[in-house]
């Protein structure tokens, strides 16, 4: 079995960073590869539509290779990066403006989601149904619950990580948590149970 040689093995993280930090232009390309596709996903969760996402996930980071050399590593990059992901997305969404009401019969078809999926099509039917449902009951929070939601229970961030990103202590980030996964249950409750009769 042959070793591989430290040329072939990519750089860790911290080496990425610091290399673009000192203006390594190619370091920063693989921390993106690393991050776009969590990025492009938050910006989802947060509520832009994908080509919003897109645009704005572009956006984060043009402001990051900016800011690069400011960062300094007391939270993790990915943290780093969804707060400058939220901020963006909520200067998207400021100028969007109201979101638009659901269309007529929309409620109707959502509550007929059947119970428990097993597999085939119909499971992928339920599975996209549902992510329709959650997106829809996210766009509904306030942005500090939503955003709450999103980085601990989607995205995965601890507690402090995700205050962290959303730049507040940890006692008001569990707050807006709670908050926001209260409200999350109410507005996915007509739908789950709709789905049982």
């Amino acid at each position: 079995m042959a070793m591989a040689s430290s040329a072939d093995r990519a750089p860790d993280e911290q080496t990425l960073i610091r290399r673009a930090q000192s203006g390594d232009e190619a370091a920063f390309e693989q921390l993106v590869a690393l991050h776009a596709d969590r990025v492009y996903g938050a910006l989802r969760r947060f509520g832009l539509d994908p080509g919003e996402a897109e645009d704005v996930a572009q956006e984060v980071f043009l402001r990051a290779w900016r800011a690069i050399g400011r960062f300094e590593g007391r939270a993790q990059l990915s943290t780093w990066l969804y707060r400058i992901a939220f901020n963006e997305a909520q200067r998207r969404l400021a100028r969007r403006g109201p979101a638009p009401d659901a269309a007529p019969g929309d409620e109707d078809r959502l509550r007929r989601v059947p119970g428990p999926p097993g597999e085939g099509p119909e499971a992928l039917l339920v599975g996209r149904e549902f992510e329709e449902m959650l997106q829809r009951a996210l766009a509904e929070l306030p942005a500090e619950w939503r955003m709450a939601v999103v980085l601990r229970d989607l995205e995965g961030l601890s507690t402090a990580e995700a205050a962290r990103a959303a730049g507040v202590r940890e006692a008001a980030f569990k707050s807006r948590l709670h908050r926001g996964r209260m409200r999350l249950r109410e507005l996915l409750e007509p739908y789950l149970d709709g789905g049982s009769e």
